[in-house]
């Protein structure tokens, strides 16, 4: 013990150190509630884990049948910590979890208790993890505390709130990341984290654009939108700048709205990448083809109503013989159709629909810049959705739906 500046005695702080359990002998006394959320973490480190419990939660049950530990189902008894580097004492049997601390203390044995920490030898810190980085925070007898500082670090990493730049494992690369609909909050934890590590950003005009900035200031951003030598180059450019920055030595995000894999020619880009020996990581986004009706209070499916929904390209017309797209199917159907990028064609559209058997009835909304502060909605039915989107002025980007869930939650007037 210590003293204070008033003289009261004060515990010494506990000595923080990382324990390499990987084959060695964990005991675990008890498998309730404590013991269920302790066990993955022990497991996830390779501890040959000793379960000692007459019951266990259902949770804890699953892990003894899946052979992740081993389970014998009765109470504590003396010398069941013989071997063992850690202890994790959780029954709510006092005189044996005094007796279990006891043993660990005689043979030497780390021991936390649940139940009495002041008696334990050890303490198990608030754990986080973040892309290979551990956080643990020990903050003596305040756990929600420690909690707290916890989930502010593993935040701030994952966010990209808090710069810990790799230097020993970094490499150049591509990463190809899906920023979402639109909104900077809904691009992924993975996502954000790689654009705050970023040295190059490619940005499409349609990426969470509100996210660049808050990059610092050596990082060289790139407007892929006016990347020169031409419209129908442009993708070509776009593939050559990748290239170009990763092989100089440059950690280099390719930044897309949505889902790199939606629409988003990612493929394309991984192609060229692999092709010139470049390495790429796909970062999956939230597609604007469910985040955007959901946002507008629109379920792309829905019991009773939508057993599906389809997603298509309304970028060229349906009588354009460039389309891929079987319209006469697709009219067919009974559920859902989202269409992306379709402001333009959405009268030629909906008037194939309708030729080929949809009711020209059917409900409509269009979402305008859905999930950014400009969103809006405009409904419609498919015999009058050209005319609504001509008078209300409708621009891309917008999402086009069309089924009965239009009509599902909150109704606007058509």
């Amino acid at each position: 013990m210590t003293e204070n500046a008033a003289g009261a005695p004060t515990p010494y702080p506990a000595y923080p150190v990382g324990l390499r359990l990987a084959g060695r002998r964990v005991v675990v006394l008890g498998a309730g509630v404590v013991a269920q959320r302790r066990l993955p973490g022990l497991l996830a480190s390779g501890a040959d884990v000793l379960l000692i419990s007459p019951s266990a939660t259902p949770s804890v049950e699953a892990m003894a049948d899946a052979g992740e530990l081993r389970w014998e189902r009765r109470r504590y008894r003396e010398g069941d910590l013989a071997d063992a580097w850690y202890a994790l004492i959780t029954t709510d049997d006092d005189e044996a979890n005094a007796a279990a601390s006891a043993e660990a203390e005689a043979r030497r044995v780390w021991c936390v208790r649940s139940d009495d920490a002041e008696a334990a030898t050890a303490w198990t810190p608030a754990t986080g993890r973040s892309e290979g980085v551990t956080v643990a925070v020990l903050t003596g007898q305040d756990p929600k505390r420690s909690a707290a500082v916890r989930d502010a670090v593993v935040e701030g990493l994952r966010d990209g709130t808090l710069a810990a730049p790799h230097h020993r494992s970094r490499t150049s690369g591509v990463a190809l990341v899906g920023g979402g609909p639109g909104d900077p909050d809904l691009i992924t934890v993975r996502g954000r984290r790689l654009l705050a590590e970023a040295d190059v950003v490619i940005a499409d005009r349609l990426g969470p654009r509100d996210l660049l900035d808050e990059l610092p200031p050596h990082v060289e951003v790139i407007d892929a939108a006016k990347i020169p030598y031409g419209r129908f180059m442009a993708q070509e450019a776009i593939n050559n700048a990748l290239i170009e920055h990763a092989k100089a030595g440059k950690a280099v995000v390719r930044l897309k709205g949505g889902d790199p894999f939606v629409f988003g020619r990612g493929m394309e880009e991984a192609e060229a990448l692999a092709e010139a020996g470049v390495p790429c990581t796909v970062v999956p986004g939230i597609s604007s083809s469910i985040s955007v009706p959901a946002a507008a209070g629109i379920p792309v499916t829905h019991r009773g109503v939508a057993h599906e929904f389809t997603v298509v390209s309304g970028h060229v017309a349906p009588d354009d013989e460039r389309s891929l797209v079987d319209w006469e199917a697709l009219a067919r159907l009974r559920g859902t159709l989202v269409l992306l990028m379709a402001v333009e064609r959405i009268g030629a559209i909906a008037e194939a629909l309708v030729a080929y058997g949809r009711g020209a009835d059917t409900p409509v909304a269009v979402v305008q810049e859905g999930t950014t502060a400009a969103q809006r909605r405009v409904d419609a039915t498919l015999a009058t959705v050209a005319e609504r989107v001509r008078v209300e002025g409708v621009r891309p980007p917008a999402v086009v739906v069309i089924g009965e869930v239009v009509a599902v939650g909150s109704r606007n007037p058509r």
